[in-house]
This record gives C-alpha cells, sequence and structure tokens, in this order.
C-alpha cells in the first residue's frame, strides 16, 4: 500500500453537489449542471487520485428553455443494480418564494455512455432525489421536501422516503418522513448507506454558502426512526473562517478494494475571503466507522482539509492540467457546453468552412432561450484564453466576441459590433447584478481575422485584440477590470465565445478559428 498526498478540490472549477461511486473497480463522480447542457458531467478514476471527465449524460432527455437562472439540472444521484446504471436527477422550472417547480426524474443505462433509457417521472415534492437499493430488493426513493408553508426563504422541511416499484415505474406506498432535520436547517441532498446492523442517512445541511454542513443519522428500519449523529456534523466550515475550503457539505462515500473509506463533498474558495469565482468545486476526505458506529473524519476534528491522503496500491503523482484547446477541425471538444439548448448543426456548423466554427447568431445575452454561447468552466484563478474571430457586423445590434459569463445576471464581454461613425469596432459591456453598462471604450479596427484575449489575475482581468497572423504586439480594450462580481449564485463563472444579433433571428455569423484556455494555478 501507498499513501499519495493530494490537494483538494480533485475537480477544480464548477463542479457541485458531487455523488461518487464504485463499479467494477472503478469510480464515478457525478455533479450537478444547473443550466449549462449537456448536462450531469461525469468523471471517472481508477484511483480517487485523478479524475478525467468522462461524459456527460443528459441530451434529448431535457427541454431547459426558458427555465431561470440557477435553475435546470440539480443534484444527481448514481447508483448501480441488477446490471444497470440507475441516475436520478431535478428539473427545476421555478425558483419564486415561496414555491419552487422541482421535477424529478429517473433515467437508466446498462453503460455509463449510455444509451440511456426515457426519463420515468418520479415526483416534484421537492429536489436531490437519491434511490437506494435494498438487500430484500426493494428500491426507495429519497428526498428533501420543500413546504412553502414555512416562514423562512429556505423552505427545506426535511427529507421524506417512498418505495419505488420499477415494473410499474413509479412510487407506491406510504411517504415516510424520515428526517425533520436539526437547527442548522435548510436539510436536503440525502443519501441511505447500509453498513453493518443500521441505515444511515447522509444529509446536508446549513444551506450551500456559508453554514454548510454534512450531518449522518442512523435507523435500523429503513423507515426510521433515525438517531442523530451526537457528534453532528460531521464535516463543516460554518465555523472556521481560516479554512482555505468553504461552504463545505453535501457529502456522498465510496468503499475502496482496500478498505479504505472517502468521502466526496462539495466546497469552494472564495478569492480573497469573499469571491467564489470558480463556484463550488468537488473535494474528497478519509472517513472511518468508529466502534460505535459512527463516521468521522481521519486526522480528527470535522474541517475540510486542503490537503489528504489517499491510500492506492502504488505510488501515484496528482496531476494538474486545466488546459483546454479546440481547433475545430473536428467534432467540437466535449468539454464545451451551451446554455438551455445543444450544439447542433442549425446554429455550430462545422462544415461551411474548414477548419473554422461558423456560429449562428442567437438572441440576447439575456436571454433564457437562444442564448448561442459555446463555454467551458473557469478552472484557475489565473488564466489566459484566446480565440480569432472572423466577423463582418452591419449593426449595433450585431455582435460576437470573447465572454466572461456567470449568468445572465453577471458577465463580461468583448465583442465585434458596428458603429455607424467608426464602422466595425470592439467595445466592452460589463453587467453585475443586472445593472449593464456599455464602457466608453471603442476601438476602430480595419477588415480581417481578430483574435481576442483575455488575461485574469485573480481578481483582475484585462482584455486585449491584435490584427490576426501580423504577429504584432497585443493591444489592451479599455482598462483592467475588477472580476470579483462573478461569484455568487449556483455555478461558477465560464469562458467562451458568442454570437448576438438583435436585429434579425439568425441574422449574422462568425467563424471562429480556434479557442485556447490556458490554466496558470500551481
Amino acid at each position: 500500500m501507498h499513501h499519495t498526498m493530494i490537494k483538494n478540490p480533485i475537480l477544480r472549477g464548477f463542479n457541485p453537489d458531487p455523488y461518487i461511486l464504485k463499479v467494477d473497480g472503478i469510480f464515478y463522480i457525478a455533479v450537478s449542471s444547473f443550466e449549462w447542457l449537456p448536462g450531469i458531467r461525469i468523471y471517472q478514476s481508477n484511483d480517487l487520485v485523478n479524475w478525467e471527465h468522462e461524459t456527460d449524460i443528459l441530451t434529448t432527455q431535457v427541454s431547459l428553455q426558458g427555465n431561470p437562472q440557477g435553475g435546470s439540472i440539480w443534484a444527481p444521484q448514481l447508483s448501480y443494480a441488477d446490471g444497470l446504471f440507475y441516475l436520478l436527477y431535478t428539473d427545476v422550472k421555478s425558483t419564486k418564494r415561496p414555491f419552487k417547480d422541482s421535477h424529478n426524474y429517473l433515467i437508466t443505462s446498462s453503460s455509463i455512455h449510455g444509451p440511456w433509457s426515457k426519463p420515468v417521472y418520479i415526483n416534484s415534492s421537492g429536489f436531490d432525489p437519491s434511490l437506494f437499493h435494498d438487500m430484500n430488493g426493494k428500491k426507495w426513493v429519497l428526498n428533501e421536501i420543500w413546504d412553502y408553508r414555512m416562514t423562512t426563504g429556505n423552505k427545506s422541511a426535511g427529507i421524506v422516503l417512498q418505495e419505488y416499484n420499477p415494473e410499474q415505474k413509479k412510487l407506491v406506498g406510504p411517504v415516510y418522513k424520515i428526517f425533520d432535520g436539526t437547527e442548522l436547517a435548510k436539510t436536503e441532498a440525502p443519501h441511505i448507506y447500509r453498513h453493518g446492523e443500521y441505515y444511515y442517512l447522509i444529509t446536508a445541511e446549513g444551506g450551500t454558502g456559508k453554514g454548510h454542513a454534512v450531518t449522518v443519522c442512523r435507523s435500523k428500519e429503513i423507515t426510521g426512526p433515525y438517531e442523530l449523529d451526537p457528534q453532528y456534523p460531521l464535516l463543516t466550515a460554518r465555523d472556521k473562517p481560516g479554512s482555505p475550503l468553504q461552504s463545505s457539505g453535501h457529502g456522498s462515500i465510496v468503499q475502496t478494494d482496500e478498505g479504505k473509506w472517502y468521502m466526496a463533498y462539495l466546497c469552494t474558495r472564495p478569492l480573497l475571503g469573499k469571491a467564489a469565482i470558480l463556484g463550488r468545486e468537488t473535494a474528497i476526505q478519509e472517513v472511518y466507522w468508529t466502534e460505535g458506529g459512527w463516521l468521522r473524519l481521519v486526522g480528527g476534528g470535522n474541517a475540510p482539509a486542503l490537503e489528504t491522503k489517499i491510500v492506492t496500491k502504488q505510488l501515484i503523482k496528482q496531476k494538474k492540467d486545466t488546459n483546454f484547446y479546440d481547433d475545430f477541425n473536428g467534432p467540437l471538444a466535449k468539454e464545451w457546453n451551451t446554455l438551455r439548448i445543444l450544439a447542433d448543426d442549425t446554429w455550430c456548423d462545422l462544415q461551411s468552412r474548414a477548419g473554422y466554427l461558423r456560429m449562428i447568431s442567437g438572441e440576447s445575452i439575456q436571454s433564457l432561450f437562444a442564448h448561442h454561447i459555446l463555454a467551458i468552466r473557469q478552472k484557475d484563478f489565473r488564466f489566459n484564453a484566446i480565440t480569432k474571430i472572423d466577423y463582418q457586423p452591419t449593426t449595433f445590434n450585431q455582435m460576437a466576441g470573447l465572454i466572461l459569463y456567470l449568468n445572465d445576471s453577471n458577465y463580461l464581454y468583448a465583442y465585434i459590433t458596428y458603429d455607424e461613425v467608426k464602422g466595425r469596432v470592439i467595445r466592452l459591456l460589463r453587467s453585475e447584478k443586472d445593472d449593464s453598462r456599455l464602457l466608453p471604450d471603442l476601438v476602430q479596427i480595419d477588415n480581417g481575422e481578430i483574435e481576442l484575449k483575455i488575461e485574469a489575475e485573480e481578481e483582475r482581468g484585462q482584455f486585449y485584440y491584435r490584427v490576426a497572423g501580423e504577429n504584432e504586439n497585443w493591444h489592451p480594450i479599455g482598462s483592467s477590470q475588477n472580476l470579483l462580481f462573478l461569484s455568487g449564485g449556483f455555478t461558477g463563472n465560464f469562458v467562451g465565445i458568442a454570437v448576438h444579433d438583435m436585429n434579425q433571428i439568425a441574422g449574422s455569423y462568425a467563424d471562429f478559428d480556434y479557442f485556447k484556455y490556458q490554466g496558470l494555478d500551481k
């Protein structure tokens, strides 16, 4: 046996609500995707140390157009039984208080790569569904239950359990309220595990912000009553302002072939202690079972660990490679994401111009329906991103360029457009909490291809341009921008390319020669 010291997080950038599973010696982690498609990213590892983006599951199974900011696909849970992978997820259609329209679905596949079955509708009483396969063959679905009658902002009222009949493809029998939660409140993310003579219920509490925590309880009967761990919470940074990992919670556990247990959980790394630009990330930590039958963190206490040991069969070095490059000479790289619609040949054309992506214009940057954007997760506090673009706008309503995008309220956009006096120009548009401001800088450019670049140095970012092919120096676009506003909400910041046309639907297109992201964090 070897001990490999690794640094958390193991999945950098926007990778929240991890659920970890081992099947045939391979470890999988499924994470939430919210309004970005394809949905539910799956990472794979042979050793818990190094993880690869293996696949994304949700494609044509969902319709996300019009879904609200921070809605759509929440908290997937992956299980394996009967030769099938089972995947549960929530599609959140409305988050406006006091109600929450959160529809839960189940799909299955014999392979993690699909094809996946047609979604089976489960219920809508609350989000974070989870499936437990009992030893007697019964299957049980758990979820958080939302009670609109509560006077608090978060109206999570505990955890409910109901039997699922796979033949009838529906929930059957009584609904059991198995956990009311603790004073930490905001109880969600329920997962049941069988260990020894007990059923263990692992939940998240305290909300997904600074108060986040992992709480465990147990029962000899799956329907309860459940006994609360007297030393809860198992994990939290709520009382540890100096911890480099914050907002820690939403845990799930897995056992290795060596008999060790590990918990995957979400965390944040707030920049300057206040802005989690990278969003909620995934960390891992070793846990163990006490003689009294409770889970505890190896090393004691309940703090998230920036460094942790992984027991491996052989000595392995943790790799870090967040770089990304797409030259658009083949199919789109699988790391790309789009907003609420899939990247198909109706607007992402790789055939019309060899070696280029022709992106047909979509609606405005704030659209919840046809926003034509290709983007990847920001995975580093320090990075460069460069693209080369050929775009010939003829009206101020047409724009295409390089974008930092948290959501439709918070973004920073360097784009090529048209000005009635100066002709083709580059402009900067900044939106912070829906306060959209067109920065005064107006850079006149000649016809031809233009390279755009963003250099991000933690809380500051500077856009640049140069005429493609001339190998000249980069010219700044406006002044350095504070980037701390690209944080908050449920996702992390994305970096990408986009084309918009408010003059006419599909009224223009831009040809992109390449896109390159270089991570500079150590």
